[in-house]
């Protein structure tokens, strides 16, 4: 099971469609993170000011129809180890491969702590 961070409203738009972040545009793949630790890490680094919820897809490996690739970061975000390999997405996220939904969930001085079970719907 792989994660991948996003607003609310990012996942609401299109829903008949692939869900295709702007990142498919600008780095040629979607970002993803190998587990909870690490995806609360990068919100940490990269999503304190994103438009809440801000949600983490689960997404079955097995399951996507773009290809995946394991890469290390030329930096790792802090809070991760240097040697951390993120899996990356390379096409259009099939919806049909996420098999969860899960809100951050943030403390009160903004900082991600955990995820949380949310009725967003799939």
């Amino acid at each position: 099971m792989i994660m991948h961070l996003l607003p609310l409203d990012d996942w609401r738009r299109e829903p008949d469609q692939p869900y295709t972040p702007a990142s498919l545009a600008t780095d040629g793949f979607i970002h993803c993170s190998p587990d909870e630790p690490v995806t609360l890490a990068i919100a940490n680094a990269f999503y304190r000011d994103t438009p809440r919820p801000l949600l983490a897809l689960l997404i079955d490996e097995e399951s996507l129809t773009p290809r995946l690739v394991w890469q290390q970061a030329e930096k790792a975000p802090p809070g991760v180890a240097d040697d951390t390999r993120f899996p990356h997405v390379y096409g259009p996220l099939n919806r049909s491969a996420v098999t969860g939904i899960q809100q951050v969930t943030w403390d009160e001085t903004g900082e991600a702590v955990a995820l949380a079970d949310t009725d967003v719907e799939i």
